[in-house]
């Protein structure tokens, strides 16, 4: 940050500060035709405007922030378009892993969410090196939703309980105390309940790496979730600011964090209560 950005950043941090940011990074290919440029180039500049965001976000002192990069819906796109935004998200986490990189700098631990598996294998390799090189980074935390949406981590979530609660259940009927009973238990009344409750779901979620968001800004002025984190995002503010993600800005996330500030008391009743 240049000197005004940093005294700016010290006013903000006199108030709460949000422990978690998230992106909807809508508008690159907007951005590009708007402005005439080559295919991917819109992608190119949004990369650029991510890694001034997150900047923004380390410096303010936030710890975790979320990029929705590439949603499963996706790939129903051009396949000459999802090739080519691949290979720009592979150059760009190994750009991300370099000595000298952003990440390294702020000591920002690297997590990929979402259905990895359907990636190529290449893309897939390359998230799996980012998040062992960045796994001794502990300042913050940066988390890249890929071949990710909110209902395929759901599902993925109910599925990874449901496998918990049967091998528990197998191993106590193995035992000859399990009476068929594999998703029920007892409570202090001797009454049945489901043993698969809301925190089992939530720890097998995808985004357990991080606490649920404060705030989720989507550009474009779009107010949809597009499918992105909808299980963590009852008790957040949802900023939408009339530009395309290659042009956002700090005084963009000055105004988000300001609103935050401004209704921190209302959303943190809010949270108490859900």
């Amino acid at each position: 940050m240049d000197e005004d950005s940093s005294s700016i950043s010290r006013v903000l941090s006199v108030g709460p500060v949000p422990d978690h940011i998230a992106f909807i990074m809508d508008g690159n290919r907007r951005y590009a035709k708007k402005r005439n440029l080559l295919d991917g180039a819109g992608h190119r500049s949004g990369y650029l405007a991510l890694m001034n965001m997150l900047k923004y976000c380390y410096e303010l002192g936030v710890k975790y922030a979320t990029i929705y990069a590439f949603s499963i819906d996706n790939f129903r796109r051009r396949p000459e378009e999802v090739q080519s935004t691949m290979q720009l998200i592979l150059e760009k986490i190994e750009d991300l892993i370099k000595e000298e990189s952003m990440v390294n700098q702020y000591g920002v631990r690297i997590y990929f969410l979402g259905s990895l598996k359907l990636l190529s294998k290449p893309v897939r390799l390359a998230a799996e090196r980012a998040m062992v090189a960045t796994s001794g980074n502990s300042k913050s935390v940066l988390s890249i939703c890929l071949a990710y949406t909110s209902s395929d981590e759901i599902l993925h979530a109910v599925q990874e309980c449901c496998g918990e609660k049967w091998d528990e259940g197998s191993a106590l009927e193995s035992k000859g105390a399990g009476n068929g009973l594999v998703f029920l238990k007892g409570n202090e009344n001797g009454k049945i309940k489901p043993s698969i409750v809301v925190k089992d779901l939530e720890k097998h979620m995808y985004a357990a790496v991080a606490p649920d968001p404060d705030i989720i800004i989507r550009t474009s002025g779009e107010t949809r979730l597009s499918n992105f984190l909808l299980w963590q995002s009852a008790n957040c503010l949802l900023y939408a600011p009339p530009i395309l993600w290659p042009e956002i800005g700090l005084w963009h996330l000055i105004w988000a964090v300001l609103d935050f500030q401004r209704n921190f008391s209302y959303l943190k009743e809010k949270t108490k209560l859900s």
